[in-house]
C-alpha cells in the first residue's frame, strides 16, 4: 500500500532547499555587484590604477617637468613646467610662461595649491596628467595621475575567492576607553595614533579572534593581515569596511568584501599597514586575491 503525503508537506520538503538556494544566489549577486562597483572605481579618473608618480617636496623651490634636470621628473609633458614652492607648510605653484596648465578649466600662472586648512585638494592638469598635493606626517608630496596610464587599459579585473556566506560573521564590540588609540604605520614610514572604539570579537571554527578598527565616516575601517598574505593574497594585508555597531554592540564582518589596498596596484600609494593586533594567525580565504607584483 502506497502512502500519499499531503500536498502541503511535499511543498515544504522542496521549499526549504529552494529557499536556501535563492538566498545564496541573492548573496552571490550582491557580492558580484559590489566587486563590479569596486573595479569600476579603480579604473575611474579618481581611481588607483592611473597613479604615475609620488614625489616628495623639499623646503623651498622644486623644479618640475619631463626634463631630466628637474628636481621632480614627470613621465611626460613639457620639459619644464615650472616650480613648486614649499614654505611653512604651504605649497605654491609657478607655471612657466607659454605652458598650458589648468585648474577647473582656467589657465594657471601662479597659485597657492595647498595649505593644511583646505578641505579639498586643488587639482591641476597638463595634457593627460593630473596632480595635487597630499600631506603624510611632516612630508608634503605631489601625487601624479596619468589618465592614459597603461595600468588602466590593461586592467582585466581581480581574482577572488569563491563567495561563501559563512565568511559573513557577527562580531561584538569590546569597548575601550574613550581616548583609546591604535598605532598605524604606512608604507612610506610615517606613523600616527588613530582613535579606535575597541576590539571586535568574532568566532571562526569555535576559536575567538579580535580586530581593532578605526572610524572612517559612518563606518568601521579594518586593516588586517592573515595567514594567506604573501601567498594567495597581498603581502601587506587587506582592507575591510563594516557598519558601526548596533545598540547591542553587534556588527557584521563580511570577509567576502575584503579587498586589496592601493599599494597592490601601484608603487605610488601610501597605504596603512596592519597593526600587530590585527594580524590573524589563520587563513581568511575570502575576498580579493593578490594582484600584480607591487
Amino acid at each position: 500500500m502506497k502512502i500519499k503525503l499531503p500536498f502541503i508537506i511535499i511543498m515544504l520538503l522542496f521549499w526549504v532547499p529552494i529557499n536556501a538556494q535563492n538566498t545564496e544566489n541573492t548573496y552571490e549577486a550582491e557580492i558580484q555587484a559590489w566587486q563590479a562597483k569596486r573595479e569600476a572605481s579603480l579604473k575611474s579618473e579618481d581611481g588607483w590604477l592611473n597613479l604615475a608618480g609620488l614625489f616628495r617636496l623639499k623646503e623651498g623651490k622644486n623644479t618640475f617637468g619631463a626634463g631630466k634636470s628637474n628636481d621632480i621628473i614627470f613621465p611626460k609633458g613639457e620639459a619644464f613646467l615650472g616650480n613648486f614652492i614649499l614654505e611653512n607648510g604651504q605649497v605654491r605653484i609657478e607655471i612657466e610662461p607659454n605652458v598650458l596648465v589648468l585648474n577647473q578649466d582656467k589657465k594657471v600662472d601662479t597659485l597657492l595649491i595647498f595649505n593644511s586648512k583646505a578641505e579639498e585638494p586643488i587639482l591641476l592638469q597638463h595634457q593627460s596628467l593630473r596632480w595635487f598635493i597630499i600631506q603624510r606626517g611632516d612630508q608634503y608630496l605631489v601625487r601624479l595621475r596619468d589618465l592614459e596610464h597603461s595600468n588602466v587599459t590593461n586592467f582585466k579585473g581581480i581574482e577572488r575567492f569563491p563567495t561563501e556566506s559563512n565568511w559573513r560573521i557577527e562580531a561584538t564590540l569590546e569597548p575601550a576607553e574613550p581616548d583609546f588609540k591604535i598605532q598605524v604605520a604606512d608604507v612610506i614610514g610615517t606613523t600616527s595614533m588613530q582613535a579606535s572604539p575597541g576590539a571586535f570579537a568574532f568566532e571562526i571554527q569555535g576559536q575567538t579572534y579580535r580586530l581593532y578598527p578605526t572610524i572612517s565616516g559612518d563606518e568601521l575601517f579594518f586593516v588586517f593581515g592573515d595567514a594567506t598574505n604573501g601567498d594567495s593574497t597581498y603581502g601587506a594585508g587587506r582592507f575591510l569596511y563594516a557598519a558601526k555597531p548596533d545598540a547591542n554592540g553587534k556588527t557584521m564582518l563580511d570577509f567576502n568584501k575584503s579587498y586589496n589596498p592601493p599599494c597592490a596596484f601601484t608603487a605610488f600609494a601610501t597605504c596603512p599597514l596592519p597593526s600587530k593586533e590585527n594580524i590573524l594567525p589563520i587563513e581568511i580565504k575570502a575576498g580579493e586575491k593578490n594582484y600584480g607584483n607591487h
